[in-house]
């Protein structure tokens, strides 16, 4: 059915809400002229801002509208509500806590902001960058007339401007107007330096450090003088023999020069750092047909995920070997059988192979750096087996340990988890081969 170009106008030009997005669901893009269907992704986009709007409300609803403290050590700002809202939404504690900062800071202190976003007037990106750029300034203190100029000039250049261009400006303006706490702030945000490591594919992985500018300034050029110096003895070794072209380009020299400068470092220490009674290590997981080249099965990078049978190969070929044996159909770990109350370290090396991460839903905090949990505690009569112990984040066991959630474990690793809410959610085993 052919729609005309200024029915989808309209639509545009509408105040967003339940029937204009009916009226736009109910139209196939396919049958539009270009220049409509481009109107009807406009839209779109400014229903999806309603929604959003009506989204931050509801997370503030359920986390409140000042952040919780806990009573006692082993809780921190947000524990409860954190994981009421990763758990429903399915993401990470840190992505919900951001959602959670995000949504306060929006309903509680950028009405204005709000009001455009559930208009349709901004994006929900331009929304969250203009929140996130004044939270700190907020929670110390700043002045409504000031947040109010912030808003006013970040909206109307929202308007012509991306999400990135509109953070850029909230903190040019939030300098200009306010500069004892942009100084607070700049000084605040050194506390927030990190290095956290993503998946991508194609065998591949992005490591990102958020670090000060002179700190980031000193690891590059820590960087380029180990290049500079390996180019130095490659020349000298050159004379030698006859001379091979480096194909790589810039980018290639620094990636691999910081793989080499952490692989020496982590060579130099590794003798005297211990995770559950083993030195550092790098795991992969490959079945025995494809390590003897019977097969190309994918293998499992811990950490990672699936890599090339070739991959796999090349990095067991010097490794130290355990065998661990999997149900030849589920593909779990198998038990067989241990009762101590600390766990021997045969024991502690399967668990740890079977879930690889915490067993909190959505957690991906690897196992060997957690804790081995028992599912009904030593004390109530649970036995230290294969069945009542799992892995757990630090902070995920105390959750479950002080924080009113419970867990169900099961033999194969797989678990069911109950929230103090009432909320059940099931974690299924992890097949060894499979990507967690």
């Amino acid at each position: 059915m052919k729609i005309s170009n200024e029915r989808v106008s309209s639509l545009l030009r509408a105040i967003p809400g339940i029937e204009t997005l009916s009226s736009l669901i109910a139209i196939d893009p396919l049958y539009l002229e270009m220049s409509a269907r481009i109107d009807y992704l406009s839209a779109l986009e400014r229903q999806s801002a309603w929604l959003q709007a009506a989204l931050q409300r509801a997370i503030v609803a359920v986390a409140g509208e000042e952040p919780s403290v806990g009573q006692g050590i082993f809780f921190g700002v947000d524990d409860s509500e954190r994981e009421d809202i990763s758990t429903a939404l399915r993401m990470s504690s840190s992505s919900a806590q951001i959602r959670i900062d995000v949504a306060r800071t929006l309903v509680n202190h950028l009405p204005h902001t709000c009001s455009a976003l559930a208009s349709g007037e901004i994006s929900p990106a331009h929304a969250t960058v203009i929140a996130r750029e004044t939270a700190s300034a907020i929670r110390d203190g700043l002045p409504p007339f000031a947040i109010y100029e912030i808003e006013t000039k970040a909206l109307a250049y929202a308007e012509f401007h991306t999400p990135a261009q509109v953070a850029n400006k909230v903190r040019t303006v939030l300098a200009t107007i306010a500069p004892a706490s942009f100084e607070n702030v700049v000084s605040k945000a050194r506390d927030a330096r990190r290095v956290s490591c993503y998946r991508e594919n194609d065998g591949m992985s992005t490591v990102v450090a958020i670090l000060p500018a002179q700190d980031a300034q000193i690891v590059m050029k820590a960087i380029e003088a180990f290049i500079l110096r390996s180019e130095r003895s490659e020349e000298k070794v050159s004379l030698a023999v006859a001379d091979k072209k480096d194909s790589r380009n810039a980018d290639m020299k620094r990636a691999d020069a910081l793989t080499e400068m952490a692989a020496q470092s982590l060579a130099a220490m590794s003798e005297d750092l211990l995770l559950h009674r083993r030195p550092i290590t790098v795991n992969v997981t490959i079945d025995l047909p494809t390590l003897l080249g019977l097969a190309e099965n994918p293998g499992q990078l811990a950490g990672y995920g699936a890599i090339p049978a070739s991959v796999a190969r090349t990095l067991a070929s010097d490794g130290k070997w355990r065998r661990f044996i999997t149900d030849p159909q589920s593909g779990a770990l198998l038990d067989y059988g241990r009762e101590t109350y600390t766990p021997p370290q045969e024991l502690v090396d399967f668990l740890i192979a079977r879930d690889r991460t915490c067993r909190f839903p959505g957690c991906r905090q690897p196992a060997h750096r957690g804790d081995l949990d028992h599912a009904q505690s030593w004390e109530s009569g649970g036995e230290t087996n294969v069945q009542n112990l799992g892995a757990l984040c630090r902070r995920h066991h105390r959750m479950k340990t002080h924080g009113g959630w419970s867990v169900i474990s099961n033999g194969d690793g797989s678990c069911d988890w109950k929230s103090p809410a009432g909320k059940e959610f099931h974690v299924p085993a992890r097949p060894i081969l499979e990507a967690v």
